[in-house]
């Protein structure tokens, strides 16, 4: 199942950005990064709700404070990237909405990686908006059902999801092409299966950004797990790592934002720069190095 992760890591390709400016429904603008910052904690709750703010250009910030949703919007269309829990896709909606964008016009949801604090909503999403669903191939089975796959170093730690219908299954390196902008999907399991990290780039005016939503990609199961047993799956997790620390990668996004110390970066008034993906990956190179001392000690 793994197998075909390991090969070469290829060059990205993303194309240019439409731009525009979105207002909140209130007629203002939108919050910055800085004054999203003070109203949330670090690791805070996964539904304890939180204003959105534009991230850059035409990239904004939906989640609550302790799960991210990214929607990257445009006239012509939406993509939007997790929901949260069940309840937290209220909140996303809610926020889409301030925003002064109708939910409706979401074209496409997609994931980082299939566990319930991140697509636990998406049937409460695709009710609401419409929307095509694209999934990974294994995110696709649990996303269809419901339940974890086994391989899953979580499975049997989460309620059962409320399924949904996958409209397109994009593979590792696929390209997501919605008319305006191509956004690119980046294989990367470890913390789930069937995980992806997404890539494309967005402007402001003439300062054009690449940003990756990496995902969280931290060593976390149930206690009975070890990553060293499935065959192949610790290749496939470095190969992930490598793969986000080889991205073009100006902004770091991540599904829990402390994960990437996205609220400290943001209360200094901007995402762009300080940790970087390679930096990401490094750190979480070394968790998964201790996870695997720790099970070779067992």
């Amino acid at each position: 199942m793994f197998d075909k992760l390991l090969a070469p890591i290829g060059a990205i390709a993303l194309t240019a950005c439409a731009t525009g400016s979105a207002q909140t429904a209130t007629g203002g603008q939108p919050l910055t990064a800085a004054e999203w910052a003070e109203g949330c904690e670090p690791w805070d709750e996964w539904d304890k709700p939180a204003p959105p703010f534009k991230i850059h250009g035409d990239t904004y910030y939906v989640g609550t404070c302790g799960i991210a949703a990214i929607l990257v919007a445009d006239r012509r269309g939406h993509f939007l990237i997790d929901s949260g829990t069940e309840a937290g896709a209220e909140i996303v909606l809610a926020n889409i909405r301030s925003l002064g964008f109708d939910p409706k016009d979401i074209r496409f949801i997609s994931h980082s990686h299939e566990h319930y604090d991140h697509v636990g909503g998406f049937a409460v999403l695709a009710e609401e908006t419409g929307a095509q669903i694209v999934a990974s191939p294994i995110a696709k089975e649990v996303l269809e059902s419901g339940v974890l796959n086994e391989a899953d170093p979580q499975f049997g730690m989460h309620d059962p999801m409320k399924p949904v219908t996958v409209a397109r299954i994009i593979e590792d390196r696929e390209q997501l092409d919605i008319g305006w902008k191509t956004f690119t999907a980046i294989g990367t399991p470890g913390h789930s299966p069937g995980a992806l990290s997404w890539q494309w780039k967005s402007c402001e005016e003439k300062d054009c950004l690449s940003i990756v939503y990496a995902d969280s990609l931290s060593p976390v199961s149930r206690d009975d797990f070890l990553f060293s047993d499935p065959p192949g799956y610790v290749a496939a997790y470095r190969t992930s790592l490598l793969r986000i620390a080889h991205a073009e990668c100006d902004m770091l996004l991540t599904p829990h934002p402390s994960a990437s110390q996205m609220l400290k970066r943001a209360a200094s008034g901007s995402l762009k720069g300080w940790l970087s993906c390679k930096d990401y990956a490094a750190r979480v190179s070394e968790r998964l190095d201790q996870r695997m001392l720790q099970e070779s000690a067992r």
